[in-house]
């Protein structure tokens, strides 16, 4: 078993590139002048995160990158309870340090103007102006299928090797469908990072981004253990 320095780290560095990846291609790349990604490219940069970082770390952690992940696969009977701090300490550090090296690159150039700086909102600060209910809505649904999707691809019974990208690109299709309402959090961490250095009102509104993700993991993870898990599923943190 790896060392619990080796897989705070792989899940610190896992973290880390996520929200480095995905937040830093909406700061720095979606709406640079003729040539954005727009929300198509930054929805496919947090699929790619996953995917590499999965590939990458999870051998190593699992490959979580969310405190989110962690608490469900807990509650998947995936990962023994006692393991939970030291996986959620990790991704928000990873989270948070990826948000300060973002804010030093994204404030090197005269008038740069950060503005919402990536971070996740409802109300006047959703990209499209949806309410917090909608925005509840959201989180919890699209966290839930979120795990579903992992717990899916990590079962014994799953194709060898190919939960990296069926998550990846179930990360993606989750951005495809929520960035309008929320600018899609489902990743407590990853909302935790930016928010430090974005307007006061990402701090205001972040623990709809701590609430609704944790909510929906529990929730998608007890769908899957009575309706769709084996009779006995096996403990383990390394299952994502």
């Amino acid at each position: 078993m790896n060392s619990n320095l080796k897989v705070w780290s792989a899940e610190f560095l896992g973290t880390f590139w996520l929200t480095l990846g995905g937040c830093g291609s909406a700061v720095l790349a979606a709406a640079f002048p003729e040539l954005g990604i727009g929300l198509l490219g930054v929805s496919l940069a947090f699929g790619l995160t996953v995917v590499t970082g999965a590939y990458a770390f999870g051998p190593i952690s699992g490959g979580h990158f969310n405190p989110a992940v962690s608490l469900g696969l807990v509650a998947a009977g995936r990962m023994p309870i006692g393991r939970l701090p030291g996986y959620v300490i990790s991704q928000v550090a990873g989270a948070c340090v990826a948000a300060a090296i973002l804010y030093l690159i994204a404030s090197g150039k005269p008038g740069a103007e950060l503005g919402g700086f990536a971070a996740n909102g409802f109300g006047e600060n959703s990209p499209g102006h949806y309410g917090m209910t909608a925005a509840l809505v959201t989180e919890v649904v699209m966290t839930a299928v979120f795990l579903l999707v992992i717990l899916g691809a990590t079962a014994s019974r799953a194709i060898p090797g190919m939960a990296g990208l069926a998550i990846g690109l179930c990360l993606t299709l989750i951005h495809l469908v929520s960035i309008p309402v929320t600018n899609t959090s489902v990743n407590p961490a990853r909302s935790t990072g930016p928010a430090l250095f974005a307007p006061q009102w990402a701090m205001d509104q972040l623990w709809l981004f701590w609430v609704a993700p944790l909510a929906g993991a529990v929730l998608g993870a007890l769908i899957y253990r009575v309706l769709l898990a084996d009779r006995q599923p096996q403990v383990a943190a390394q299952d994502a």
